[in-house]
């Protein structure tokens, strides 16, 4: 979206497991490290403290 005057903004979509997996806030600001054709990384400058104390199983990759 380009509005008069500011820098454009995008807005992605992501999936609902992943979203909650990584607790985004909602306007928070992300950098995208485009590392090849393959594989874009997201980048988050300030992180909150996580909100669990449990970690994510590798069980499921």
């Amino acid at each position: 979206m380009r509005s008069q005057g500011k820098r454009p903004r995008f807005y992605v979509s992501i999936p609902l497991a992943l979203a909650a997996a990584i607790g985004p806030e909602g306007g928070e600001t992300v950098q995208w490290e485009l590392l090849d054709r393959g594989e874009l990384h997201l980048v988050r400058p300030a992180t909150s403290p996580p909100t669990t104390r449990r970690r994510a199983s590798k069980s499921g990759l």
